[in-house]
């Protein structure tokens, strides 16, 4: 699967400086960090969100969990909801795990955490589950334009340093 050419598109009209990053297929911010040994402060995960009648992207850390009732004070909403994959096909014609954060090809509302507008570069997604868009943060806020507030919350997630080996032995019952 390929970068979607509206994407493509979008970022040359603007002459944003990015760099396509190949990888393996990975659903999650998470799977990203970990095939590419990226830290997950560096990598910008996008949310869908419907607060009341209008649909958000909504731009933070992988590091970092959402908290919805300081987005909801955010946005001035009186109802918020996290996107079924079910809004997400329809309304960004992807599939889930495929959201990009660029949307003014969308024509949606982007916030980003005041966490993600701290970091220098980050790793994007691009609309495919092989490839990331790698681009400064300044460059992607220039681009975008989105409104920066603070929603986003720490949650001490650390990419896993190596698999742990397990033997049959070491678990086994009889082997006490």
């Amino acid at each position: 699967m390929n970068i979607p050419k509206n994407i493509v598109a979008h970022l040359k009209a603007a002459k944003a400086k990015f760099e396509v990053i190949p990888h393996k297929t990975v659903f999650t911010a998470y799977d990203l960090g970990q095939t590419l040994k990226a830290r997950l402060e560096e990598i910008a995960k996008t949310l869908l969100v419907k607060a009341d009648n209008a649909y958000h992207l909504v731009v933070l850390r992988a590091s970092d969990r959402l908290d919805l009732t300081k987005l909801k004070k955010f946005l001035g909403a009186k109802s918020l909801r996290i996107a079924t994959e079910k809004d997400m096909a329809r309304e960004l014609k992807v599939k889930p795990g495929a959201i990009t954060p660029f949307g003014k090809v969308h024509k949606l509302t982007v916030v980003v955490d005041r966490g993600l507008a701290k970091v220098k570069q980050a790793l994007f997604g691009s609309g495919s589950f092989q490839h990331a868009i790698r681009m400064k943060v300044a460059h992607y806020l220039k681009l975008e334009e989105p409104r920066v507030g603070a929603f986003g919350k720490k949650t001490g997630l650390k990419l896993q340093a190596k698999p742990v080996a397990t033997s049959k032995r070491a678990i086994s019952p009889k082997s006490r």
